[in-house]
């Protein structure tokens, strides 16, 4: 194996560690995995989250101050912020584009529909400052009355659910003035800030301040401390590289925890859960397909078209192939943040993206950038509306694209963050939070997939504001060597 490329070695830690969940259900050793091999999962993305933060920090930083003129770094700025925005909106409209047309909430059985409808109806009867979205009212003709019981007890079921319940709380916790938003990006302490996986926006901030201010005081007095900047975001690099040596075990160790959590000692759960669930799932699978496989090279192609590469017909193709680590990665993890480090490396030596791009893009893309999560939400919350019988007006799915969008801006790049991004989505057109409990079962599977899209429209953006840039040079031909020899390539 030692001369097999590294995307590879991580492939076959996936397969093997899915392989090991089901046969240690199967042969009831789940506990000996969750006690034994799942540990390694936790400390690999815990190495991941070490990582990332003060590498955003010292990159930007690094970025910067290898910008001559604070002209430039304007104008990486909008085209940055530009360009996410526009594939975050792209990505909910064809979210929504799918799920009006594939109607996956009424996949269920009329009977099923008919309880959740009047258990909407009843929890918008206890709930203040709240309608019915459609003007339809089961819950006062006689005819639906045999299905009251049977609503009050899904309503109580869902309400009554403990993370949904925890997820709920955390949300009201948050409800706060417009500009809130802007005062949560300003750290009153960056060492709090480096501390909290959650705050990397502070930390992006923080960043800027002291890059800008850096180029801003002569040359003579700041080399000193660009110096250092470079040598510790050397040193972070490094960090990278020994930790990916170890990635095919990690991922091995991840995937088996993951899916045994799932599973418990049954292995058929897993297949139950996605049975119940199956329409919505492939619903979401589609739509996160056609951003990676359609969307992304459309973009690419139109926007970034001058780039090309002898080795390869089609340039996207080759940058999809020259991914492959950090997307792997992103499945594997579910977080955008603990890949970022892999996804700069990959973007900078695979790519050939320069690093004075990839320094400030990427970062700002782990956090701003979350076109899986907002394609996901706007097909669960019209698929919540279709299995309650909702009918929800053209008007109020634009309400969904505009909240998905600006929800999507800042929230944080971990695991399961979009159940509580949904919760804000549900809640502002209406509909009741604590229905994130139906598709809680899939999340976790679907979180990982879309954390891929995330990822590659991050990667994405970076190869398009270099190109415009004149930075997106070609690389080495990577199939040569490993990930932890790339940075031998010269400084770019």
């Amino acid at each position: 194996m030692g001369k097999l490329a590294l995307h590879w070695k991580i492939i076959i830690g996936l397969i093997l560690g899915i392989v090991w969940a089901f046969l240690s259900t199967q042969l009831g050793l789940s506990k000996f995995t969750m006690n034994w091999i799942n540990p390694f999962g936790t400390i690999f993305i815990n190495l991941l989250k070490l990582i990332a933060m003060p590498l955003v920090l010292f990159s930007i930083m690094k970025g910067i101050s290898d910008l001559s003129d604070t002209t430039k770094l304007g104008r990486l700025g909008l085209k940055t912020l530009v360009l996410y925005l526009m594939s975050t909106v792209l990505a909910v409209a064809i979210g929504l584009l799918l799920v009006n047309l594939w109607q996956p909430g009424k996949s269920a059985s009329e009977e099923q529909r008919i309880v959740n409808r009047i258990a909407y109806e009843m929890w918008v009867a206890e709930t203040k400052d709240v309608e019915v979205l459609d003007g339809k009212h089961l819950l006062r003709d006689a005819a639906y009355a045999k299905y009251h019981d049977s609503a009050q007890e899904k309503l109580s079921e869902a309400a009554e659910a403990e993370d949904v319940q925890t997820k709920v709380a955390s949300v009201k916790e948050k409800e706060s003035g417009p500009l809130d938003f802007v005062v949560d990006m300003v750290p009153s302490n960056i060492f709090t800030s480096l501390s909290n996986n959650k705050m990397m926006l502070q930390i992006i901030f923080f960043a800027l301040f002291f890059g800008i201010t850096l180029i801003s005081i002569p040359r003579k007095k700041a080399q000193p401390v660009i110096d250092f900047i470079d040598g510790v975001n050397d040193v972070f690099l490094k960090m990278v590289e020994i930790v990916m040596a170890m990635a095919p075990f990690f991922v091995f160790a991840l995937l088996a925890g993951t899916m045994v959590k799932m599973a418990g000692d049954d292995p058929n759960k897993m297949i139950e859960i996605f049975k119940g669930l199956a329409s919505y799932s492939l619903a979401v699978l589609v739509g996160l397909f056609l951003m990676v496989f359609v969307a992304y090279p459309t973009i690419y192609y139109f926007l970034a078209r001058r780039f090309k590469h002898k080795s390869m017909p089609a340039s996207y193709g080759y940058f999809f192939g020259a991914m492959g680590p950090a997307q792997l990665l992103a499945f594997s993890t579910s977080s955008s943040a603990a890949t970022l480090p892999v996804t700069m490396e990959c973007v900078r030596d695979r790519v050939g993206v320069s690093r004075e791009v990839s320094s400030f893009v990427l970062p700002i893309g782990a956090t701003v950038n979350m076109d899986g999560t907002s394609m996901y939400q706007a097909i669960a919350v019209v698929f919540l509306a279709q299995f309650h019988m909702v009918d929800l007006t053209i008007a109020q799915q634009l309400t969904i694209v505009l909240t998905a969008t600006l929800a999507s801006i800042g929230s944080a790049a971990v695991p399961s963050a979009g159940l509580i991004m949904m919760i804000i989505v549900l809640q502002s057109v209406g509909l009741n939070p604590a229905w994130i409990a139906i598709i809680l079962p899939v999340d976790r599977i679907l979180d990982m997939c879309r954390t891929v899209v995330n990822v590659t429209g991050d990667a994405t953006v970076a190869s398009i504001v270099a190109e415009s840039e004149g930075e997106l040079i070609e690389p080495k031909n990577w199939d040569d060597y490993e990930l932890e020899e790339l940075t031998d390539i010269e400084d770019r």
